[in-house]
């Protein structure tokens, strides 16, 4: 059985954790090329392989994450966080019950995604491809150490993890079961590897790239994680930012629906990048459907900071400053604002969004398609919850993260939006004249 990595120290001489962090590179390199040559069979042997090591594994895992927790306790860590790295029982037989579905999806690798042939004669094919090697960097959340490792196998990439240090044991149980699936299935365990120590110069050493070994970051945590990596990064980058997150109420919603839909989108899960964080309330229905979902939340225990037009209807809610609409809470606060009508929300988004997930509930179909059609997000949805900003809800497995990117990827990130594509082109003795 591969033995569980023991924690680095925390401060090795510069010297030495670069050789090691250079090694990794190199190491996930050379798995890399293998990894995309194997057969899809061989990949869904090995993501199937570490749902089996991980459920053999799950008293380890759950003991690495009560030390965890413990140790996050002492030092005070906020509530939400907590929930974020806290695994119990049902929540990692929900990783488990993820690798399941990422190994029984399609292998996207190999792929035609067109074929066509141009006045020239040319049999012109565009195919999917691994990107090679990624490395990813998140926050307190062990559950994505699974999930991104399979969905990178799955795309056959190769992939360095560097989670959160408030989350090493846990993280490093679950990399010793996912390394020993790898390994059952004739592949290296290189193709996936984690950090071990938690010095943060290690970061530093990943957004230079790793000597020209990693070819795609991704950061998925808070702002400044994402800032610091768009301002050093030396390789290409794709953004995960917070989930500044608005379900926007028109005039036309069914009341027990809008109360529902809101409700959910709230107070489901508050630590999630999903979460709703503003409530944006057409004027024209204030009267009608706000009272209802402000007693609903508050029943369910949700603070409420709402602009003074709002707070006529709901006086006990606290008065909104300037810094409540840009604010992602990841706590059961929820600002509240009205707007004029759909174009009214659709300006206030526009000003305080961030691009991750916007939702609406109304029953006119003009108003629906206006706001699916304007809003700027990598995910709208209508008349549902913004909870369901979730790879694993789109049928994905699981997911990366949610992209706030335009190009490359938008929206969760999957096996298929962890691919790149090459040009196959069949001649019969072309020459170009």
């Amino acid at each position: 059985m591969t033995q569980t990595a023991e924690i680095a120290p925390d401060r090795p001489t510069d010297s030495t954790l670069e050789a090691d962090m250079l090694a990794l590179g190199r190491k996930a390199r050379a798995a890399a090329r293998d990894l995309g040559l194997a057969s899809p069979e061989t990949r869904t042997h090995a993501i199937a392989g570490m749902a089996r090591a991980l459920k053999a594994r799950s008293a380890e895992v759950l003991e690495a994450n009560a030390a965890d927790l413990e140790a996050a306790r002492a030092k005070g860590m906020a509530a939400a966080m907590m929930d974020r790295l806290a695994l119990d029982e049902k929540r990692l037989d929900g990783v488990i019950a993820a690798l399941e579905k990422i190994a029984a999806i399609p292998d996207p690798v190999g792929i035609e995604t067109a074929r066509w042939t141009p006045d020239n004669g040319l049999d012109i094919a565009r195919v999917r491809t691994p990107i090679g090697v990624l490395a990813i960097i998140y926050e307190s959340r062990p559950n994505v150490t699974a999930d991104a490792a399979a969905l990178a196998v799955r795309a056959g990439n190769a992939v360095i993890l560097r989670g959160g240090s408030e989350c090493l044991r846990s993280n490093l149980a679950i990399h010793g079961a996912l390394a020993e699936g790898l390994e059952q299935a004739g592949l290296s365990p290189d193709c996936v590897q984690i950090v071990t120590t938690r010095d943060r110069a290690a970061v530093g050493h990943i957004l230079q790239g790793l000597n020209g070994s990693i070819d795609l970051l991704i950061p998925r945590g808070g702002r400044s994680l994402v800032e610091r990596v768009q301002a050093e990064a030396r390789v290409a980058v794709l953004g995960h930012l917070e989930g500044v997150n608005h379900v926007y109420v028109d005039a036309s919603a069914d009341p027990d629906m809008a109360r529902d839909v809101v409700v959910n989108a709230k107070m489901r899960r508050v630590s999630v990048c999903g979460a709703a964080e503003t409530l944006l309330v057409d004027k024209a229905g204030a009267e009608r459907l706000l009272p209802g979902i402000a007693e609903a939340l508050k029943a369910a225990g949700c603070e409420l900071r709402a602009d003074p037009a709002a707070r006529a209807l709901i006086p006990d809610a606290t008065e909104a400053t300037d810094a409540d609409w840009p604010t992602e809470y990841l706590a059961a606060i929820l600002a509240v604002k009205l707007v004029d009508g759909v174009d009214g929300a659709l300006d206030h988004i526009a000003q305080f969004g961030s691009g991750h997930t916007e939702a609406i509930v109304a029953s006119d179909e003009g108003v629906l398609e206006r706001f699916l059609a304007r809003a700027d997000a990598g995910i709208v949805l209508a008349n549902a919850s913004t909870q369901y900003a979730d790879g694993g809800e789109f049928g994905f497995g699981g997911e990366i993260g949610i992209s706030t990117d335009r190009l490359h990827a938008r929206g969760p990130v999957g096996a298929e939006q962890l691919t790149s594509f090459k040009y196959v082109v069949r001649g019969k003795g072309h020459a170009r004249p």
